[in-house]
């Protein structure tokens, strides 16, 4: 380590164990900063303060050399009674103090700090009168999107008054924030364009796009490991397309448009009787009995070539089912500005893909720059609520993945996609933290 080596603290709530997506933000960067000159302190939370079951294996990941402080946050059996589960608010006393505490006993040159949640982002411009540290705040996701707007949590995904409230606080919240941030960064383009349609001050801040990428090295620790699902035979002759993740109130649409296809495929070609559609992780917690597409599959009829396993997946789990599966099934959302965390390990399984997102995305174009038909078909459509593309031109695409379910390493470039790895991506948030601290 040389002299000339800065330090950031950054702060998410979410990191292994948790097996969240929002885990794999610092879980990605966090190690490679310091061959770019910049040694990272993470702040999150307890172990304990995570809902449902711990990923070791994820755990396992993070080197011992990146310095994890665990902070305190209330157990959310307590706080749900009296109306909220939210982690950054459940855990935000207790990250505050850690910061503090860090802030004032060591020399930190940025201030870091991701969301979701969006609740710790509100710790930034705090400490940054405080301690006068640069801060930078990070988007994973909006921080105002269609939550509150077309859905929400009363039944069936709807709009009610909590989710209306939420999304007001939002509209109220974040302009403060992002008034007092010395840079944005975002997963991509559109999310910035967001910030800025919402905030327009906001478009004089420097920012960054730094997507959530991928490192080869976890691929490497699968030695082999199979899935441990018992719904799936991969090796029964059918053709097994597999989707790993949540799907989110704004993604039923397009679920329903692709089983809505697979009908029509099956009606049409002999060999797209011969796909079966696996969905892995889609409640989003790890012990889960809420089916999202099984009932779509029985009204529309092909409940029998369709399995769901609720349940979210420890990741060293569902990186074993991408690599098993004879595809990979990419679904986006009514958000157009919606990006796959999936995109990259889908790519790094070397599997064939079928990906079905709005036309705007970010996953659309960057698929489009690095892969090809046929190992990579990309199916774009318009509209929110209702999609607006053909179940023809979806059910073309199940029948060629049907007759076609070999990886042809020619038809993706990954010196492309190494642009979107850990190291290159740790390099340019550290060109960003660079700026600031400067």
């Amino acid at each position: 380590m040389t002299t000339s080596m800065r330090h950031v603290l950054m702060v998410s709530p979410h990191f292994p164990p948790d097996s969240s997506a929002a885990s794999h933000r610092l879980r990605l960067l966090g190690p490679y900063l310091p061959s770019a000159g910049w040694t990272p302190t993470i702040v999150t939370v307890d172990p304990s303060a995570y809902e449902g079951r711990l990923d070791a294996g994820l755990e396992s990941l993070v080197p011992p050399t990146v310095d994890v402080v665990r902070a305190h946050a209330w157990p959310a059996r307590w706080t749900r009674p009296v109306g909220f589960g939210d982690l950054g608010l459940r855990a935000w006393t207790g990250l505050r103090r850690s910061c503090r505490r860090l802030l004032a006993t060591r020399q930190f040159d940025a201030l870091f700090i991701t969301v979701y949640p969006v609740y710790p982002a509100l710790l930034g411009p705090a400490l940054k009168r405080r301690f006068g540290v640069p801060f930078v705040l990070d988007y994973q996701d909006p921080w105002v999107g269609e939550w509150g707007k077309s859905v929400g949590s009363a039944s069936g995904g709807g709009v009610d008054w909590k989710s209306r409230a939420s999304r007001q606080l939002g509209l109220w919240l974040e302009p403060r924030v992002v008034a007092a941030a010395d840079a944005l960064v975002a997963v991509s383009q559109g999310t910035i364009d967001g910030v800025v349609s919402r905030i327009p001050a906001a478009a004089q801040v420097p920012h960054g796009i730094i997507p959530v990428g991928f490192d080869g090295a976890d691929f490497d620790r699968l030695d082999g490991r199979r899935p441990s699902s018992t719904l799936v035979d991969f090796n029964d002759g059918n053709v097994h397309l597999c989707y790993v993740g949540t799907l989110l109130p704004t993604g039923d649409a397009t679920m329903r448009l692709l089983l809505r296809a697979l009908a029509r495929a099956r009606s049409l070609d002999d060999e797209a009787r011969r796909l079966r559609l696996h969905f892995f992780g889609t409640s989003n917690q790890s012990a889960a009995d809420r089916y999202r597409v099984m009932p779509a599959a029985a009204e529309l009829g092909v409940a029998e070539v369709v399995t769901e396993a609720p349940g979210r997946l420890d990741y060293m789990d569902a990186l074993a089912v991408l690599v098993s599966a004879s595809g990979i099934l990419l679904l986006g959302s009514s958000d157009r500005h919606y990006t796959a965390s999936k995109l990259y390990p889908a790519l790094m399984a070397r599997r064939p893909i079928l990906a079905m997102f709005h036309c705007e995305s970010s996953v659309v174009s960057i698929l489009r720059d690095i892969a090809r038909e046929p190992t990579v078909s990309v199916v774009t459509y318009e509209g929110g609520e209702r999609p607006q593309t053909t179940v023809d031109e979806v059910a073309r695409s199940l029948i060629a993945r049907a007759r076609h379910s070999r990886y042809e390493p020619a038809d993706v470039d990954m010196k492309r996609a190494a642009a979107f790895s850990a190291p290159r991506l740790a390099q340019d948030l550290a060109a960003v933290l660079d700026k600031v601290a400067a």
